[in-house]
């Protein structure tokens, strides 16, 4: 006999659930997945492989044994997209050992910590990104080029088109940038340099691009913040490329490294970021204004995943100053 529950009004029904949303996203994740599999070949299986399997298994580990809860939490999606969304943040040829690390700092310090999903502060898989990127930094800025499909941990690496334009502004020569692929490879898999193409996720821009259409058609999540950062972070290269040619074109700035993957999939995190629409565009300004500023004048070549752990940490700033409307009642001033 189920139990009658009464509640005021206004109730509204609805399909949308946690499940849905997670599993929505692992599906709009998979024409990236399946593109680094062409170009990464078993480095790219091994890693988000072993990521997934570890992160779900910390998941249930310390739900169980450390925070004695007896319901499971690994079947809502949470944990596969974390270790999804962490190992496509990291490089093919990163040894299994590394990857663990950091999906125990992923879901174990990131997540499980602060009680769980939806009491996190920070996204979780750019924690235990940030953290291996730290513990070891060589492995981490080790980047296969692409084409090696059965070479693993011993895959010739190379210069990224981010380190190339790194190298630009350091030297304050524009002719280095003539070395970087241009637009149109970039958006298809930027391989062409004859280098590293980078993480795992962010190798080809058209694919991430399609999996930011199927959430906005599936109502995952909405325009606000992955526009309002590539918006920001066009206008700003293209300002900072008319000033001086050493800094890339625009067009080279969104296409390259993790901005697609970071602005469409790691952003739009429901728990981190912003809830009101308001909030959520100057949450993604100040991502995209942060990774420029990173990337042209910080110590890394790549600054988006620094870009959104700080705005994480704005977050609830945000929510407290750009409430919605309130109906009904008569504010005193």
């Amino acid at each position: 006999m189920k139990q009658l529950i009464v509640s005021l009004s206004p109730h509204a029904h609805g399909n949308d659930s946690v499940e849905r949303n997670m599993y929505g996203v692992i599906i709009a994740l998979i024409p990236a997945l399946l593109v680094s599999f062409v170009y990464f070949g078993i480095g790219s299986i091994v890693v988000c492989l072993s990521s997934v399997i570890a992160c779900v298994f910390f998941e249930w580990f310390i739900a169980k044994y450390v925070m004695g809860r007896q319901t499971c939490s690994i079947l809502d999606g949470s944990a596969a997209l974390t270790g999804l969304l962490l190992g496509m943040n990291l490089p093919s040829n990163l040894p299994i050992w590394i990857v663990i690390i950091g999906a125990l700092f992923a879901i174990g310090v990131a997540k499980m910590t602060f009680g769980g999903l939806g009491n996190n502060i920070f996204n979780p898989a750019l924690v235990g990104r940030c953290v291996l990127l730290v513990a070891f930094p060589a492995q981490m800025t080790s980047w296969p080029q692409p084409g090696q499909l059965w070479q693993y941990t011993d895959a010739i690496t190379g210069a990224t088109p981010l380190s190339v334009m790194k190298q630009a502004i350091q030297t304050g020569d524009a002719a280095v940038l003539d070395q970087l692929p241009d637009a149109f490879h970039l958006l298809l898999g930027n391989h062409s340099i004859g280098g590293g193409a980078g993480t795992i996720g962010e190798i080809c821009g058209l694919a991430l691009l399609l999996g930011l259409a199927f959430m906005l058609w599936r109502r995952i999540i909405t325009w606000h913040i992955p526009v309002s950062i590539i918006a920001t972070v066009f206008l700003f290269s293209t300002v900072m490329h008319i000033i001086n040619p050493i800094y890339a074109d625009p067009t080279t700035v969104i296409l390259s490294g993790g901005l697609l993957l970071g602005a469409i999939f790691m952003a739009t995190d429901y728990v981190t970021s912003p809830m009101t629409a308001r909030g959520q565009l100057v949450y993604g300004v100040c991502i995209g204004l942060l990774t420029i500023v990173i990337r042209n004048w910080g110590s890394y070549p790549e600054g988006m995943s620094f870009a959104i752990l700080i705005m994480n940490a704005f977050t609830p700033l945000i929510n407290n100053y750009m409430k919605p409307k309130r109906f009904g009642e008569e504010i005193k001033k």
